[in-house]
């Protein structure tokens, strides 16, 4: 039986020009993640990142914490088919104001619920990019989306069944495990949306595999950026 952990990666910096970064809080999330692994004597025989920079961040940022024991001769490889959707162009097709960070800050400041109002808004953009009526004005539309996270996943589970590795982590999105996890599961796709919804930054997911058979063991655990005890150490943006 093999295992993969899939890992979101931590707290991204959301709003600013380059989203594609760590912020100090992910890279706190992700390190105590590691700790987590250490204290469990978890080691892992290959790592993989989606290719995003936020995903190598995250995986360095981990994996520092474990002891050399655990990693020796771990093999470490890239596979873009574990990447993020574009959430930008999502957003952006629904709502134009997208586009200028300043105005879009002031249009949701302008709502009585902020949160609650960006948190419709991204199921409602998630629903027409995944609704079909649309794919022509998307790069890469929901069902390319989805059988892109899937071929990667299978093609890792096929790899590390014929290299014989056991245990495996992924550094990927929240899009991304929530396909997967749909995958799994048998989700139908407005399960999927509240599961992306639900993501926790740094959490962890660990399926099981073999030949013909997956399986899904836990989903989203967080528990280690509880040691924190601090007010907003869990985020999902």
């Amino acid at each position: 039986m093999g295992h993969i952990y899939l890992v979101r990666h931590g707290q991204a910096s959301f709003g600013s020009a380059n989203y594609d970064q760590l912020s100090p809080l992910g890279y706190e999330q992700t390190r105590l993640l590691g700790q987590w692994f250490a204290n469990c004597r978890q080691g892992f025989g290959r790592v993989v990142t989606g290719g995003m920079q936020r995903h190598r961040q995250s995986a360095d940022s981990c994996l520092a914490e474990l002891p050399r024991a655990l990693l020796l001769e771990t093999e470490w490889q890239t596979d873009a088919g574990f990447a993020e959707f574009d959430h930008h162009q999502v957003l952006l097709r629904l709502c134009p104001e997208f586009a200028d960070p300043a105005e879009f800050k002031q249009m949701m400041a302008a709502r009585e619920q902020p949160l609650r109002a960006f948190e419709q808004l991204f199921r409602d953009a998630m629903a027409r990019w995944m609704g079909g009526a649309h794919d022509h004005d998307y790069d890469e539309s929901w069902p390319a989306f989805r059988a892109r996270c899937v071929a990667a996943f299978e093609r890792l589970c096929a790899q590390t069944q014929a290299d014989g590795v056991q245990n495996c982590i992924v550094f990927t999105s929240g899009g991304t495990i929530s396909a997967l996890v749909q995958h799994v599961l048998g989700l139908d796709d407005q399960q999927v949306v509240e599961l992306s919804m639900g993501m926790v930054n740094g959490a962890v997911s660990k399926v099981l595999h073999r030949p013909g058979q997956t399986s899904l063991a836990y989903l989203n655990n967080y528990a280690h950026l509880e040691w924190l005890g601090e007010a907003g150490s869990v985020t999902y943006r």
